[in-house]
């Protein structure tokens, strides 16, 4: 019994040593290190708040990186077009955006008050090239923590449709 309580005594006491102070400075191996107290470390630097997001970020003239290099949008919304958008939009890509709320990608209402029509098109049809290529893109891809735009292999005629809905989102 007292060989035990004398072991237990002995093992605490080696813990209690080996712990040391806060300012000690620790050499193992050629390596030092040297802690600082909190107080003079410097705060990092962050983005200011006068900073516009990428995806608040009004950019019509850009039209991005892919096939779709001008298209022809009427005036009146083609309600068929929009219909057979609206279906593909909830089938691919439901997964990654929400109307009117942000979500792992951006919200697509609004987005052609931001972007050209082209660009939305290249982004849906070309995702890959574009984060690569695209400055505002590659800041998208930076907003949302990274995460990229899968591509879907959608058509021309689907992306069309696609933005052909979101004329009807606002």
């Amino acid at each position: 019994m007292k060989t035990i309580l004398k072991g237990t005594i002995l093992l605490f006491s080696l813990i209690m040593i080996s712990c040391g102070g806060k300012d000690k400075e620790t050499k193992e191996d050629g390596f030092s290190v040297q802690r600082k107290k909190a107080e003079t470390e410097q705060p990092v630097a962050t983005n200011t708040t006068s900073e516009v997001k990428a995806s608040e970020r009004v950019d019509l003239t850009t039209k991005g990186v892919g096939p779709i290099k001008s298209i022809e949008i009427p005036a009146e919304i083609d309600e068929a077009m929009a219909a057979k958008g609206k279906e593909v939009y909830e089938q691919m890509c439901l997964a990654c955006h929400r109307v009117d709320k942000k979500f792992i990608g951006p919200a697509p209402n609004g987005v052609l008050d931001r972007r050209t029509p082209e660009w939305v098109m290249n982004m849906i049809l070309n995702p890959q090239e574009m984060v690569q290529q695209d400055p505002l893109a590659k800041d998208l891809l930076q907003e949302f923590n990274g995460s990229p735009m899968s591509n879907q292999g959608l058509t021309e005629e689907q992306a069309r449709a696609i933005v052909e809905y979101f004329r009807t989102l606002k």
